[in-house]
């Protein structure tokens, strides 16, 4: 599939017709806009007709599935890889902060009430995959001449995917009804028992032990505490070659996702409404047992692109098969130095060069007629190529010699897969 715009930038119908394509290219009546997905502007005025055309948009917290179909034609198919690193930067930038700060201000007044957050200000980490879902929206309305976006948001009831059978009052009884504090809740769930070496030190002194202590985390809901024998919660322990640095026992299943689905889905939708319904562009709401029932009704495999296409009201819609893989990665490594002092106060630097034998990082290339993107490059010349999905090529060491140039980087890397399902 071919994406075409006029020569006001403004998307026409794609075309299927390579062979016009190339006529128009090689006459120069067209250029190249994009490579991935191919997208040419015409250079001379055209007629502006186009379809229908409905975007699905499968919103989620790990993974967006989008699918702009008309009644009998799927147009264009993809996958998003959010960024979910976003909590465990922020956690360093803190820390490395707190040090400079320790070492450089000695008596620098404390200035952690200064801060007013505007009204609508969600946390980093949510805004960031909020951000991302309108990048994509807007990707999709730059090659194509979308008339109506269908989103599907979720609503998620926490206390019932714990107590299937919660009702009423219920609803007002948390965990810890009938126990006198944390402490005495925690001993009891783990049956007055050390949950690392299970009762084999034979030491009966229990203690509470915030288990996610490496990552920051000293919040006292049950799902972050743990039972700990008093020889297993010795200090020596909790340092970074200790047995319990790094240490995730499973003791409830994590709600992450579910709790920023709830936060986020209304602030998606109305941002969107906001930018699309001036622009004549319809704006519409769905809900996932629906999507569900017409993914089964047609007999469509479990996938997110798929029930973008569900949701986008064409689920009958004929594809290509062709379907483009994203995944957004941090556009800027800002640490400057690395963590640890060196011998005369020196620091390694942090941050590679731009440029190592001409390729930046995240640069796409190929190799033997495949193609890749840059991962990890050695100032030998040795770079560690992978596919989207990970497989890495050559156990990661490929001399920059055998690659081909291929595509700058990009904060959004692509990759076009064909499916054959």
């Amino acid at each position: 599939m071919v994406y075409v715009l006029n020569s006001d930038g403004q998307p026409l119908m794609p075309t299927e017709n390579h062979t016009k394509v190339r006529i128009l290219l090689k006459t120069g009546k067209a250029k190249v806009i994009k490579r991935c997905p191919f997208t040419i502007q015409l250079q001379y005025r055209s007629t502006n007709y186009t379809q229908k055309v409905s975007l699905g948009v499968d919103a989620g917290s790990k993974t967006i599935g989008i699918s702009a179909t008309t009644k009998t034609k799927v147009l264009y198919e993809a996958e998003i890889t959010l960024r979910n690193d976003i909590v465990e930067l922020l956690s360093a930038r803190r820390e490395l902060r707190r040090a400079r700060r320790n070492r450089k201000t000695r008596y620098r007044k404390p200035r952690f009430d200064n801060r007013r957050r505007n009204e609508g200000w969600l946390a980093p980490s949510v805004q960031n995959k909020v951000d991302t879902h309108l990048t994509v929206l807007r990707k999709a309305n730059e090659i194509l001449p979308v008339s109506k976006i269908v989103v599907e948001v979720a609503a998620f009831d926490i206390q019932k995917i714990k107590n299937p059978s919660i009702s009423g009052v219920e609803y007002q009884q948390g965990e810890l009804l009938g126990f006198a504090n944390l402490r005495e809740y925690c001993f009891w769930r783990d049956n007055y028992t050390c949950q690392w070496c299970k009762g084999k030190s034979k030491n009966k002194i229990l203690h509470m032990h915030h288990w996610n202590f490496w990552r920051g985390d000293h919040t006292n809901k049950p799902s972050s505490v743990i039972t700990l024998c008093d020889t297993c919660n010795d200090s020596k322990n909790h340092k970074q070659d200790g047995f319990l640095w790094g240490w995730e026992p499973k003791i409830t299943r994590s709600y992450k996702d579910a709790t920023f689905m709830g936060i986020m889905r209304w602030s998606f939708y109305n941002k969107a409404k906001e930018i699309y319904v001036p622009k004549g562009i319809e704006v519409k709401l769905t809900y996932g047992y629906i999507t569900k029932n017409t993914r089964i009704k047609n007999n469509l495999p479990k996938e997110h692109y798929i029930d973008a296409r569900c949701i986008s009201g064409n689920p009958s819609a004929v594809s290509d098969g062709m379907v483009y893989y994203q995944k957004k990665v941090r556009c800027h490594n800002r640490q400057i130095h690395k963590n640890t002092i060196l011998k005369g106060g020196y620091r390694k630097a942090n941050q590679a060069a731009k440029y190592v034998k001409g390729y930046k990082l995240f640069d796409k290339v190929k190799y033997k007629g495949k193609e890749y993107t840059v991962f990890g490059r050695r100032t030998t010349g040795y770079f560690d190529i992978r596919t989207l999905g990970g497989t890495k090529v050559n156990k990661c060491s490929i001399s920059y010699k055998k690659l081909k140039f291929i595509e700058n980087q990009n904060s959004y890397l692509i990759e076009r897969r064909k499916e054959t399902a």
